[in-house]
C-alpha cells in the first residue's frame, strides 16, 4: 500500500491564473513528496538518523580487506602444512636450488 502526498499534486487540481503545461514544472513552486510504503510493525523503532555512506577508496572496503586477510592466512597455513608433509620448501618444490647462497668464490 503506497500513499503519495504532495503540495505540488494538490496545486495541480486547483485552477491557476498562470498557464501550466502538464509536462512542465514551474520554477517558483516548491515540490515536496512524502512517500510511505507500509506501516511499521509493532515494536520496531525508526532510526534516529540516516546512515551515511562513504565511497570506498579504490575498492578498499573493510569487508573486502577482512576476506582478503582470511584467505591469506588460510593459504599461508596451507603452505606450512605442505612443507611439513613433504619436508621441502616451496622453492625446492618448483625446482630452485637453495642453500648455496650466491655461490661466489672468494
Amino acid at each position: 500500500m503506497a500513499t503519495i502526498s504532495s503540495s505540488f499534486l494538490q496545486t495541480l487540481n486547483q485552477p491557476s491564473p498562470i498557464s501550466f503545461k502538464p509536462n512542465q514544472i514551474s520554477k517558483n513552486r516548491a515540490v515536496s513528496f512524502k512517500i510511505q510504503a507500509a506501516k511499521i510493525p509493532a515494536g520496531v523503532e525508526m532510526p534516529k538518523s540516516q546512515p551515511t555512506f562513504k565511497a570506498p577508496f579504490l575498492g578498499f572496503t573493510k569487508t573486502a580487506e577482512i576476506w582478503n586477510s582470511r584467505a591469506c592466512m588460510i593459504g599461508l597455513i596451507g603452505t606450512f602444512i605442505v612443507e611439513l608433509i613433504l619436508n621441502k620448501g616451496v622453492l625446492e618444490m618448483i625446482g630452485v636450488e637453495i642453500g648455496k647462497g650466491l655461490d661466489i668464490p672468494l
